[in-house]
């Protein structure tokens, strides 16, 4: 098995402080910014920064849901960390302020699967899910 990544940014017109408190809004912002490719979604505790668990369905594909069960940590400010308690996959959120607008960041990382199915997967699903992230820093953005 291979670690995937894919990653996606984004330069907001927009404060470090109002993006940082936007991306850490599980229970009113994040509803608004998520694509059609993410289902069911629901904040199970918390709703801000650290400490939030939220569960959704990502449909990557037409064939590839994920069922998600995230927990929040902030290691250091402006970075908010979504640990899968359904699989390997971490999603790392940053945002740093670029004078007086914002760089925003999404990194996500998983084990991948072996033999000619992680071979696709590594080759194929980085794109995907960067699409569906310039969708979501896109809505992101009109909110900011």
């Amino acid at each position: 098995m291979a670690k995937v990544t894919a990653v996606a940014e984004r330069t907001i017109d927009a404060p470090a402080e109002k993006v940082r408190t936007l991306v850490a809004d599980y229970a009113d912002t994040r509803p608004k910014i998520l694509t059609e490719q993410y289902r069911d979604y629901e904040v199970t505790e918390g709703g801000t920064g650290a400490g939030t668990k939220a569960r959704w369905k990502l449909q990557a594909t037409s064939k590839r849901v994920r069922d998600v069960a995230a927990t929040v940590t902030e290691p250091e400010q402006g970075t908010l960390v979504e640990t899968d308690a359904n699989s390997t996959m971490v999603t790392t959120w940053t945002v740093r302020p670029s004078g007086d607008r914002s760089v925003v960041r999404i990194e996500t990382s998983w084990q991948g699967a072996g033999g000619i199915g992680g071979f696709f997967e590594k080759t194929f699903a980085p794109g995907g899910l960067k699409r569906i992230y310039d969708g979501v820093l896109g809505k992101l953005a009109e909110l900011a």
